[in-house]
């Protein structure tokens, strides 16, 4: 992992959260302390994260046009905070996020309409073609299809379609996700309820501007790995402080998650909270001092979250 600056001083190597690429490789993303080139680090499912918290945690600005913007008042943000951004780059974010109505829609690039598993649920969603796969990715889908491409107009036309229609929600919030990821099931029986909504979708008219695509279902749970008996965690990583460790080898990389094993067992660690806090290297062997929340039965873990 990153960071060579001592608690305190600056500048500082701050994560961005999880970030996977077109060619479905994943790892952490730094916000690069000012002159420096931004940096990923792998994190390989088996691998061990070993980290010392710092001094402090500040927002990490904002990507816009394919570069990331500094926050001008390099604000600093809660521990319990779920986005590393300052209410003005969040702000700013949601006006270019192809997930909010605000997003430009004089976009020329194609677009794809996709439908993504995540157990109990399935969702519509729009994503950039070129992304490939690296949108289902972040969002931690079990398993998708792309519908159709196309002009992002047209693809909001057929998001708003299909929600109308058969009632597919756009988004689904992270304990429906982690509920999922304790029984996924099987790649067979994932391909199946994706098949099933896709029927739904074959006789609805869809709007002029996305054009339907061959549907070819893929799974995705292999790539986080994702094991077909789950992953049922003993614990979750609460709001850090300065001077606190996290140390665990990588059991699993899904959605804004990691799943870490340690002497307690598994723990999951929400990026999110991760995200911002100034983080330096401490010993591979180093012992695990952040704060842990003991998780109840699968079925109270959504009032967690």
């Amino acid at each position: 992992m990153n960071g060579s600056e001592r608690p305190g001083s600056a500048p500082a190597w701050r994560p961005i959260g999880l970030r996977w690429t077109p060619d479905e490789q994943v790892a952490l993303e730094w916000d690069a302390p000012a002159g420096r080139a931004p940096r990923l680090s792998p994190l390989p499912a088996g691998g061990r994260l070993a980290v010392l918290v710092g001094a402090d945690r500040r927002c990490v600005g904002v990507r816009h046009a394919g570069r990331r913007i500094e926050c001008p008042l390099t604000a600093p943000l809660a521990p319990a905070a779920r986005r590393a951004q300052c209410e003005a780059c969040g702000a700013l974010a949601a006006t270019n996020s192809v997930a909010t109505d605000t997003s430009l829609l004089d976009d020329k690039r194609e677009y794809a309409v996709y439908l993504a598993h995540h157990g109990e649920l399935i969702k519509v969603g729009i994503s950039r073609t070129e992304r490939g796969s690296a949108r289902l990715l972040e969002q931690g889908a079990l398993a998708s299809v792309v519908l159709s491409t196309g002009s992002l107009p047209a693809a909001r036309r057929v998001e708003r379609l299909l929600g109308a229609a058969l009632g597919l929600p756009d988004r689904v919030s992270s304990s429906r996700k982690r509920r999922a990821r304790a029984r996924p099931g099987t790649p067979a029986g994932r391909e199946a309820a994706v098949a099933a909504a896709i029927g739904d979708c074959q006789g609805l008219n869809w709007p002029p501007g996305q054009a339907r695509r061959t549907p070819v279902i893929t799974d995705h749970a292999h790539l986080y790995p994702l094991p077909e008996d789950g992953l049922r965690p003993v614990a979750a990583v609460r709001p850090l402080a300065p001077g606190q460790q996290l140390a665990g080898t990588i059991v699993s990389r899904i959605g804004s998650d990691l799943y870490l094993a340690t002497d307690a067992g598994t723990v999951l660690l929400d990026v999110r909270l991760l995200a911002g806090w100034q983080l330096l290297r401490c010993a591979p062997d180093a012992e695990f001092t952040a704060p842990l929340q003991l998780l109840p039965a699968e079925s109270q873990q959504d009032q967690l979250f």
